[in-house]
């Protein structure tokens, strides 16, 4: 969550005290400051144990970073200088796993995938996927293939009679015991 996202919802959380101050319902306050009702009835417990700092935030959620701002900077430079720099020469991209294996290597800190995903977030940057491609990959035969062999495959499409699955019938109601819906209509 944003820093904007966290200061929106202690807002309202503040808010919420204050109407709870004013005897206003839990219900009420969820219509007003447009929240669920479950969020509602829980900050009006805690107001209720505590006081208006009990819904005050007790910061961001989840493990803390693992690197210093300092470090933060040095990965921001070495993201800079391109991957290249660090020894993947084959293309121009930083892909999270790469991010992760650069930040084991300079910090001595290992990252998951989607570790690194979040902290290039964090520091203003966005993993790339590289596009794949075979290096031998011949243009004027995939285009060639393009115009002719998937043209006719994509015309071809088969009418509703030549399916192999026939056509569902009304059943015959012939030996339906009498008094069964449709016994009679013969």
């Amino acid at each position: 969550m944003t820093a904007v996202g966290r200061q929106r919802r202690e807002s309202v959380r503040l808010q919420a005290a204050e109407l709870f101050e004013q005897g206003i319902k839990p219900l009420e306050v969820a219509r007003c400051l447009r929240v669920s009702r479950k969020s509602a009835y829980q900050w009006h417990q805690l107001w209720r144990d505590g006081d208006a700092r009990a819904l005050a935030s007790r910061g961001p959620s989840g493990s803390r970073c693992r690197l210093s701002p300092r470090c933060l900077e040095k990965l921001a430079v070495y993201l800079e200088q391109g991957p290249a720099a660090h020894g993947w020469v084959e293309d121009q991209v930083w892909t999270a796993a790469r991010v992760a294996t650069l930040i084991g290597r300079k910090f001595h800190v290992s990252y998951s995938v989607s570790g690194a995903t979040r902290l290039m977030h964090r520091i203003g940057f966005r993993p790339q996927v590289p596009a794949r491609r075979v290096a031998e990959r011949d243009e004027q035969a995939v285009t060639t293939w393009k115009e002719a062999t998937w043209a006719e495959v994509k015309e071809s499409g088969r009418s509703a009679g030549a399916t192999s699955v026939p056509r569902t019938r009304q059943a015959s109601p012939v030996g339906r015991p009498k008094g069964a819906p449709g016994a009679g209509a013969e």
